[in-house]
């Protein structure tokens, strides 16, 4: 229900008309899945110091599905990041652990989003399949 009140208010918000939300809705499951496959690619490479890649490289692959892309990026990563700072608080009692590593994780984000290569946040020795 909340799912469904809040695409019709960003379909209210960015304008899309009614024939518009068949694309809308698959752009943003498109784009869901473009993040999973990202997070699983990181989990598997399991490369030291490649997160920010790998944000940035599901955020890019998202943006470039279209406006329902870009909305399923920006509600996925603010609900992971409200969902890991949950955690943090409940299991060691901090709330502001790793701020550094979050601002830096955001601003990946944010360039994938905008459409700029994830390539910027790649590193060193990460396997060519990722």
């Amino acid at each position: 229900m909340r799912l469904g009140v809040a695409m019709v208010f960003c379909s209210l918000v960015m304008g899309v008309s009614s024939e518009g939300w068949y694309s809308f809705f698959k752009e943003a499951v498109q784009g869901a899945g473009d993040l999973w496959r990202a997070y699983w690619d990181m989990r598997e490479a399991n490369y030291q110091n490649s997160d920010r890649y790998f944000y940035a490289r599901g955020n890019y692959e998202a943006a470039q599905r279209g406006s329902g892309g870009i909305w399923a990026a920006k509600i996925i990563s603010t609900a992971r990041k409200y969902f890991q700072g949950l955690l943090n608080q409940y299991y060691f009692g901090i709330s502001n652990h790793g701020s550094e590593s979050m601002e830096s994780t955001r601003k990946a984000e944010e360039w994938g989003r905008s459409g700029k290569h994830p390539n910027h946040f790649r590193p060193q020795g990460l396997p060519e399949k990722f």
